[in-house]
């Protein structure tokens, strides 16, 4: 089922309201537990912070250069063959915290000095059965809605790993 469209002011509150929950969901858990995978075809706490991290770099990224340029072209990237040529997923959770924190501040001072105009700037992302056009706001709103996805995702992933010990 589709979401409903988020407000330029809804997008920021949930970018920035994620760093705070994803730290409600692991204070005070130990390394192995962040580390470990409910199953082994599931997602670690840590691979998800990745994959998190990686959304960020990539569609935070091209927010930046939809912004930059006039009408960019270019083709779209999927956060999940970007996280491969990190080391996200082998870095400690805490440092990787601090990193997705840092990186998502930098993210809504951005996204807060843009006026209308600048939330409607788009890009023509090739790489899809045709071309898309691809507004900051969209962008935006896809990190926003995709993050909540993946919170719930922590939350059961640590229920379950509670559960195993």
């Amino acid at each position: 089922m589709p979401h409903a469209p988020l407000t330029h002011e809804q997008i920021l509150a949930l970018l920035s309201a994620a760093p705070d929950q994803l730290a409600q969901l692991t204070n005070g858990l130990p390394a192995a537990r962040l580390a470990a995978s409910p199953a082994a075809d599931a997602w670690s706490p840590l691979q998800i912070l990745a994959h998190l991290r990686a959304c960020c770099d990539v569609w935070g990224g091209y927010m930046q250069r939809i912004l930059d340029e006039d009408a960019p072209r270019y083709r779209a990237m999927s956060p999940r063959t970007w996280v491969k040529r990190t080391d996200y997923a082998a870095q400690d959770f805490a440092a990787s915290f601090v990193a997705f924190t840092r990186q998502r501040v930098n993210l809504v001072a951005l996204l807060r000095s843009l006026d209308e105009a600048d939330w409607a700037r788009s890009a023509t992302v090739t790489g899809f059965s045709r071309p898309k056009t691809l507004s900051v706001h969209s962008y935006g709103e896809m990190l926003a809605n995709h993050e909540q996805v993946h919170l719930r995702q922590l939350e059961r992933t640590l229920g379950v790993l509670g559960d195993m010990g």
